[in-house]
């Protein structure tokens, strides 16, 4: 029998199966949305890094070396006569004036024989014009005939005697007088003196070594350079000691930095170099002085001395945990406007304070990752916050005159 379609009854199967089909479809689509913003929920946010714009400015280079400090003058103090130590009159570790009396040794011996020089001297004087009386007698008495010419010779001959006994008792009461002075032990110099090593009641030998006095203002500054080094500022050396006046020995000033890695105040004055290069080092020995009027620098201090010898215009720097090094390949990371990474090789220079010189590769202006390095990766999204440029730049010293200049200003 043939089916009639239209019939309600048979089309309402139709429909429920079209409507199972409709919610089945409705629930996969619902369940891809739901998988779709589940992951892109799941995605981390860019990290976040500092970075940094690369300066550019003119930059003064410094050439350093390592050396340490010492008296301009160093005296030992010894002593000159035997004797025991009685008295020790300074503090040590103080600053003593020329002349001032450091130790004093048992004068007594010395006291006495000096007494005893003096009486020689005075038996010698009395002997001197005991025979110069004679003289003085005897000249008319051998014009006259009344005694003969050998008694006139002898007087004379012994006068000459006794003035040679007592020219050379003169110089035993001198010496006398000097022994005893050494007994008082005074310091030639100015300047600070050193812990004694002899004790009080020693008994002292002459050259005994009983302490040091280290004049300090100025205070003097040894440092080694590399023979290419003295090779490279030799014409400069030859200039400063051909120059006639102060102003113009003056140069470049040398800066000390301290152990602590402060600068000191006081600039370095002209600087010699010794008469030879060491044949087992290949390094030259460089003295300068630097002024110490507080006494704050003593000997054996480390110093580090540096100076400006080139100003290199328009330096790209950059902070120095900026730049990573691998087998002398030197890259940073950079962060585009975009802020993706960006990784650069890039040509390092010399590296001044904390930042580093940056030859090549990389321009004025751009952001260059300081903190989070081992976040980033080669063209992803980053979180950049920009912090201040470092300025731990020495200022540009001013050029050291020229002769010409020096003796016009002067």
């Amino acid at each position: 029998m043939p089916v009639c379609w239209s019939c309600p009854q048979l089309l309402k199967p139709v429909r429920c199966l079209t409507m199972g089909l409709c919610v089945a479809v409705g629930v996969l689509i619902q369940s891809g949305c739901n998988k779709a913003e589940q992951s892109k929920a799941a995605l981390p946010p860019p990290p976040q890094v500092l970075v940094t714009p690369v300066v550019q400015q003119d930059l003064p280079i410094y050439s350093e070396w390592l050396g340490t400090t010492d008296g301009s003058i160093n005296a030992q103090i010894r002593a000159r006569v035997q004797g025991y130590l009685e008295q020790r009159h300074y503090r040590e570790g103080t600053f003593v004036k020329a002349g001032e009396r450091l130790f004093s040794i048992d004068p007594r011996p010395y006291q006495m024989a000096l007494d005893q020089a003096k009486g020689e001297l005075g038996h010698a004087e009395a002997a001197s014009g005991k025979t110069q009386l004679d003289i003085s007698r005897y000249t008319p008495l051998a014009k006259e005939g009344a005694i003969s010419q050998q008694e006139l010779d002898n007087a004379i001959q012994a006068n000459h005697g006794n003035q040679a006994t007592v020219a050379s008792a003169r110089a035993a009461v001198k010496q006398a007088e000097l022994n005893l002075e050494w007994t008082k032990i005074k310091s030639p110099i100015s300047g600070i003196v050193g812990i004694a090593v002899a004790q009080i009641g020693d008994l002292i030998q002459p050259s005994t070594l009983l302490t040091t006095v280290s004049q300090v203002d100025p205070i003097k500054v040894s440092f080694p350079i590399s023979e290419r080094e003295y090779l490279k500022f030799a014409d400069i050396v030859a200039r400063l000691m051909k120059a006639e006046t102060r102003a113009e020995q003056q140069g470049n000033p040398l800066e000390l930095i301290l152990a602590d890695g402060s600068m000191y105040a006081e600039p370095g004055g002209f600087a010699l170099p010794d008469r030879e290069v060491d044949i087992k080092t290949g390094a030259i020995t460089v003295v300068s002085y630097f002024q110490n009027p507080t006494n704050l620098l003593r000997p054996g201090l480390y110093a580090k001395v540096r100076v400006a010898t080139e100003t290199k215009k328009g330096a790209l720097l950059v902070p120095q945990r900026a730049v990573q090094e691998l087998q002398g390949i030197y890259r940073v990371a950079t962060v585009n406007q975009d802020n993706t990474v960006e990784f650069r090789t890039v040509q390092a220079g010399k590296r001044i304070g904390s930042l580093w010189i940056i030859d090549a590769g990389l321009t004025p202006g751009e952001h260059v990752v300081v903190e989070g390095l081992q976040k980033v990766r080669e063209g992803l999204p980053v979180d950049a916050q920009v912090m201040p440029s470092e300025s731990v730049i020495p200022p540009v010293p001013p050029p050291a005159p020229s002769p010409t200049t020096a003796k016009a200003g002067g």
